[in-house]
């Protein structure tokens, strides 16, 4: 069984955060797989600046790095190679959304009668349920323009139930596939016994996260608490985001590795106020950390409070300072142990494997046995 992934970016492109992670982990679990053969089309961009490009790593599956002219992913190289890549494959499954490749993909899946399987990463979900989600219309007519060029075999691929319902109220009728991110479980390590309290925010930084609402928050919670932000974005709004900021909001740019593990280790509480997510990898990652979280309602992680590894709030109904204040007085030794487990149990990497490679297999099923019209 032979697999395309068609993204705009890709590892080690991890300036655009938690998708790059997600899609990668499908890559090299799927690739593993017996019988299975997988290649990447994609582009070298790195980041905004047209300057900045991905060094490639070795990968033990082929990725074709395009380079990118403009905007975020306009690659014409990407374009001449489709057509080839898209025939070799038999299933083809395209990330991302309001991007260059997508609308190609998906004309491209449909004049070759290829099965697709659509990952928008939450863009969808966002548009739907963010208010002040930029470009409206100019999404709305990619909207119509992805509805009238994807083929009937097309599947969007959701990682949660509140995904499905607010993708599809854009994309109209459209088969759907839930399978949730996979994790990885590090090592348990050692949780600091300093005095002071420390908050982490690990992500892109964009409005859509709420990392302003946050440092809002810190003017009403005690001397002791500090908030430590790692992630990149647009330097307009981190240099905003500072101006606005007292001391004891830390800002550590992007970390990876080492660093990353570190940021974890050194957390009392996660906090994300995203006002939309279609699943929060970084959250999956504190919580396989150990480290309790505080998001919101508008992300697929209400069940913090039923298992007791933090709370997921209503934001227009919530005192965003008093929520994290009330889980600072928690034992949150006791809630990153729960958290850790429910990671263990339920979102293992194996099983979101297995997910992809049976729909895989199935949907390559569709294709041979489908009757000429």
């Amino acid at each position: 069984m032979k697999i395309l992934h068609i993204s705009p970016s890709f590892y080690p492109a991890t300036y655009w955060g938690g998708p790059i992670w997600s899609t990668k982990a499908i890559c090299d679990g799927v690739a593993q797989q017996p019988g299975v053969a997988l290649q990447v089309l994609t582009t070298d961009a790195a980041g905004p600046d047209r300057q900045t490009r991905v060094t490639p790593e070795p990968l033990p599956y082929p990725v074709r790095y395009t380079r990118r002219i403009a905007g975020h992913a306009i690659a014409p190289g990407l374009l001449a190679r489709l057509p080839q890549a898209v025939a070799w494959a038999d299933v083809v499954h395209l990330t991302g959304t309001y991007s260059f490749p997508t609308l190609p993909a998906l004309a491209c899946a449909r004049a070759l009668g290829k099965p697709l399987i659509w990952s928008p990463r939450g863009a969808l979900q966002a548009t739907a349920d963010w208010s002040d989600a930029p470009r409206r219309h100019t999404k709305q007519l990619f909207e119509y323009l992805a509805q009238f060029l994807r083929g009937a075999d097309v599947t969007l691929h959701v990682t949660s139930d509140a995904e499905a319902r607010q993708s599809t109220q854009r994309m109209g009728e459209i088969r759907t596939v839930m399978i949730p991110n996979s994790v990885a479980i590090p090592p348990a390590a050692p949780r600091s016994t300093r005095r002071s309290s420390r908050l982490l925010f690990l992500g892109r930084l964009h409005p859509k996260k709420g990392l302003d609402l946050l440092c809002a928050a810190m003017a009403g919670l005690p001397a002791h608490v500090h908030l430590d932000v790692y992630g990149t974005g647009d330097a307009a709004y981190i240099a905003q985001l500072k101006q606005e900021c007292g001391p004891r909001i830390h800002f550590h740019g992007h970390a990876d590795g080492v660093a990353k593990e570190r940021a974890f280790a050194d957390a009392d509480l996660f906090v994300l106020p995203s006002h939309s997510e279609n699943f929060g990898i970084a959250i999956a990652e504190a919580l396989a950390h150990g480290v309790p979280v505080l998001t919101t309602t508008q992300t697929p992680w209400q069940r913090l409070d039923s298992i007791g590894c933090g709370a997921c709030i209503d934001l227009k109904a919530s005192d965003l300072a008093q929520e994290i204040n009330g889980l600072l007085g928690r034992d949150l030794g006791a809630m990153g142990v729960r958290g850790r487990a429910w990671m263990q149990q339920e979102f293992s990497s194996t099983a979101m494997i297995a997910r992809f490679v049976e729909f895989y297999q199935q949907a390559a099923v569709r294709r041979t046995t489908a009757v000429p019209v």
